[in-house]
């Protein structure tokens, strides 16, 4: 859900083929993402939604049958199965687009069901979490965190209110919530203070966006911020979350040299090396990252600069605090390198000298041979987990992020935060011409964050640049580009670039070219570097993406085992037909299961 989008791509340049870059030719019906151990990955986001849908449909269809249970009760049970179930549609049909629609669980083969238009689906999700905000109690009134509360069904409304174009109701729910709920958004450092893995190495300052991110204060009564977490603080069904490793930059490899041309200069040393330092040691600061996914130069540099003028004080990039770290930040801890202890370069700033009087590595020399994989800054706060396994193993070289120990690791994570809420009325008032206030809410955020910069009035752009620098790695990225495209074509407000959207053809464009498309290829092509032609990085890769990769292929596998009628296949792949029937109204659909 990111590798395709404007603020990052898949990084795996040992991949092989695969997904690697080329998505417009290389994403079908029968491959999905091929290629080594991510095979069929959006396969498995097929699959693993309808494992939800299929779970909380057996709550819904049960749940009547038992017997003593208080009809409050009941319909408790029924709202958390209809967010649960909502979830998992909202994003399911934000990447497949129309689908069939399943809300009962079948008591015999059934392989003759039809799709069902997303703009349906989208109105059984508004009136199912209409039915749960009245019924899931608030979070003040449960005892415990994890369940799905009142607040949490509140922000998943909205986000369809959006979808539907009910942008007034989307505003008032926002609202509601924002108010009436006990929310407030943190402001200053609070809960348990998780310095960085070696404060010699990398020193941590205390502040609130790095105390926000912490898995240990995520899920505590004094975070009013919090709507809904992702808790796996516990031993039984511990889920790893390895974090640091996926998505931290390759620093520890050959593809680096330093300016003498030594490879591997930096390197992840055990505590136990004899080559370990403490004040090096980049190991338990960063992660064992291997580069799984690289951010792009939009989210690295550009959004974070404004007329010219870097902002280096807004916490989410500040790199004086610790919260955000630079390549060059990092220094050199191989001890056979002459430049020991000094901080790596990406060219050589000037001609090295061997002690023959021989000239290795000339001024200017490109110092990495893989700058897709292993040359990007880390967003620590956002990052960083304590390895609680490999901290506890002298020995260890590979700090990957949430792992279970002699205890688990802290990986708590945000399902729903209410800094999304101020972001998501933004975007509600922006559909209905009110830029200003929209911009209100936008400054509210970026006031938390002690940005420089407030607006007066925004764009949809500067909206989704907010969610980037806010929301790196809570929301599903590209699903809510689609969500906002979609948005977009509904309400006939422009882009940055001053392009309008029809719903008669936001979703149903091909090719690869700048001229058209929905919002979310604008961004990928502008912001990205697909489809600006192949580029050298230590093979040579060809990003690119269609304009009709906005869904994803229904997955082949589905269709064919269908066989007593015919699904449909997303616009622009194989398959695809405008002819095959679907419902377009999702109580027929139901009636017809």
């Amino acid at each position: 859900v990111y590798f395709m989008t404007d603020i990052g791509l898949y990084a795996k340049t040992d991949a092989g083929g695969g997904i690697m870059d080329d998505f417009a030719n290389k994403i079908t019906p029968t491959s999905g993402m091929a290629g080594g151990g991510d095979s069929n990955a959006m396969s498995r986001f097929y699959s693993e939604s309808c494992n939800g849908i299929k779970y909380a449909n057996t709550v819904l269809s049960y749940v009547d049958q038992v017997e003593g249970l208080a009809e409050d009760v009941k319909n408790e049970y029924k709202g958390r199965a209809y967010f649960h179930r909502a979830y998992k549609y909202y994003h399911m049909v934000l990447l497949f687009g129309d689908i069939p629609l399943i809300t009962k669980i079948i008591d015999k083969a059934k392989q003759d069901y039809q799709s069902t238009s997303k703009e349906a689906i989208f109105k059984m999700l508004v009136h199912d979490l209409e039915f749960a905000v009245e019924h899931v109690p608030s979070q003040k009134n449960m005892p415990y965190y994890g369940p799905v509360n009142k607040e949490a069904c509140m922000q998943l409304l909205v986000k369809c209110y959006l979808t539907v174009g009910e942008f007034a109701k989307a505003e008032a729910m926002a609202s509601d919530l924002i108010n009436n709920h006990g929310l407030a958004l943190m402001q200053q450092p609070f809960g348990e203070f998780v310095p960085s893995g070696n404060a010699e190495t990398w020193n941590v300052e205390r502040n609130v966006m790095w105390d926000l991110h912490r898995g240990q204060n995520i899920a505590i009564s004094s975070n009013t911020e919090t709507i809904l977490p992702i808790l796996n603080y516990h031993n039984e069904n511990f889920t790893q979350y390895l974090t640091m490793r996926a998505l931290g930059v390759h620093w520890s490899n050959g593809d680096i040299m330093d300016p003498s041309g030594i490879g591997s200069p930096t390197y992840n040393w055990s505590r136990g090396d004899g080559e370990y330092s403490s004040d090096l040691d980049w190991l338990r600061v960063l992660g064992r990252g291997i580069g799984c996914f690289r951010t792009s130069h939009h989210y690295n540099k550009t959004i974070w600069c404004y007329d010219g003028e870097v902002d280096t004080q807004d916490l989410r990039h500040n790199r004086a605090i610790g919260n955000w770290v630079e390549m060059e930040d990092i220094r050199y801890n191989r001890k056979n390198s002459p430049f020991y202890g000094k901080n790596m370069q990406l060219y050589a700033t000037e001609d090295y000298v061997d002690e023959n009087g021989n000239v290795t590595i000339e001024k200017g020399t490109l110092l990495c041979r893989d700058t897709i994989r292993s040359w990007y800054p880390i967003p620590l706060y956002k990052m960083y987990i304590l390895d609680k396994a490999a901290e506890e193993n002298w020995w260890a070289n590979q700090f990957n992020g949430a792992t279970m120990g002699s205890v688990p690791s802290n990986g708590n994570m945000y399902l729903f935060r209410l800094a999304e809420t101020y972001l998501l009325r933004a975007e509600a008032k922006f559909y209905q011409g009110n830029a200003a206030g929209a911009a209100q809410d936008v400054n509210v955020v970026r006031q938390r964050a002690n940005a420089k910069k407030m607006f007066s009035t925004v764009t949809i752009g500067d909206i989704c640049d907010e969610r980037a620098r806010e929301l790196y790695m809570e929301e599903w990225r590209q699903p809510e580009l689609t969500r906002i495209s979609w948005c977009l074509a509904r309400s006939g407000q422009p882009d940055e670039w001053g392009n309008t959207y029809s719903l008669d053809n936001w979703d149903k464009q091909s090719g690869t070219d700048l001229q058209g498309g929905s919002y979310w290829f604008q961004r990928c092509v502008r912001y990205s570097i697909f489809n600006h032609g192949p580029i050298l990085s230590k093979v040579e890769l060809n990003y690119q993406v269609d304009k009709h990769n906005l869904f994803w292929p229904v997955p082949n596998s589905v269709i064919t085992a269908n066989i007593g009628a015919k699904l449909r296949q997303n616009y622009g792949y194989d398959g695809y037909d405008a002819n095959i029937p679907m419902y377009e109204d999702w109580q027929e659909a139901v009636a017809n299961e």
